[in-house]
């Protein structure tokens, strides 16, 4: 065999190596985190890198992790209703919605995110903010590995625990405690809607200080609340709701 396409083989086969490694590498990191609380986050570290590259010296990350035991079931049923009203039901990745968000971009619309809870979970704890067809598919990568490899609960736990919530506050235990004095086992109904209404943009979004916006959408995300008949929703047993936009 000529030395180069020995040489190409080997080349080959150690890049095969490197990529079946990194597969089994990254599925046994989500296997892990099924059971143990994530110490940090991907968004997390970017915006502490962030905060130190532009000297923000007041800058304080708060975010402590709260089991679903003790959370109010209003907050996932919340971010359910504002972010994936289909989440029990799909396995990761919400079709209707992409294709309607598609749609809207054909009729010369502003091309709006469709991401599921699922997404943003892997998004949040292993991805970088960013547009490109890289962090897309491992993004898709690591949605697959989670939907396969944890139950919904456990999504809807981690993401409530990692959700950015306002500038350098993370998740709900955080974010009740900052905005609300309580802990987040006694959040009521509107409070939620209210964590959960500014998760679109949660920087220029607040709660603590809501707009004529946020106000709107967490009454919307109430009434939607509601409508999918409460907490017992999550637990799939109940019909998807209808396509509707807000």
């Amino acid at each position: 065999m000529p030395p180069a396409r020995s040489t190409l083989r080997r080349l080959l086969r150690l890049l095969a190596l490197l990529v079946l490694s990194w597969l089994a590498l990254s599925w046994l990191v989500v296997l892990v985190l099924r059971f143990v609380p994530p110490w940090t986050s991907a968004v997390m570290m970017e915006r502490r890198l962030e905060a130190l590259v532009h000297g923000e010296r007041d800058f304080r990350l708060r975010q402590h992790w709260v089991p679903w035991s003790q959370v109010s079931p209003y907050v996932p049923l919340a971010m359910v209703a504002g972010e994936d009203q289909k989440f029990p039901y799909h396995h990761g990745f919400d079709f209707d919605s992409i294709q309607d968000a598609l749609d809207e971009a054909d009729e010369g619309r502003r091309l709006r995110g469709a991401s599921t809870i699922s997404q943003q979970t892997a998004k949040n704890l292993f991805l970088w903010n960013g547009r490109s067809f890289v962090r897309k598919g491992l993004e898709a990568w690591f949605t697959v590995l989670i939907e396969l490899t944890w139950p919904k609960r456990r999504i809807l736990e981690v993401y409530m625990n990692i959700a950015e919530l306002g500038d350098g506050i993370y998740g709900v235990g955080a974010a009740s405690e900052a905005y609300f004095h309580v802990p987040p086992a006694r959040l009521g109904p509107a409070q939620a809607a209210r964590l959960a209404a500014v998760l679109p943009s949660p920087r220029r979004l607040h709660v603590d200080r809501p707009s004529a916006y946020v106000q709107r959408r967490a009454q919307w995300i109430m009434q939607q609340m509601q409508q999918l008949g409460g907490p017992g929703y999550l637990d799939g047993s109940r019909p998807p709701p209808a396509r509707h936009g807000h």
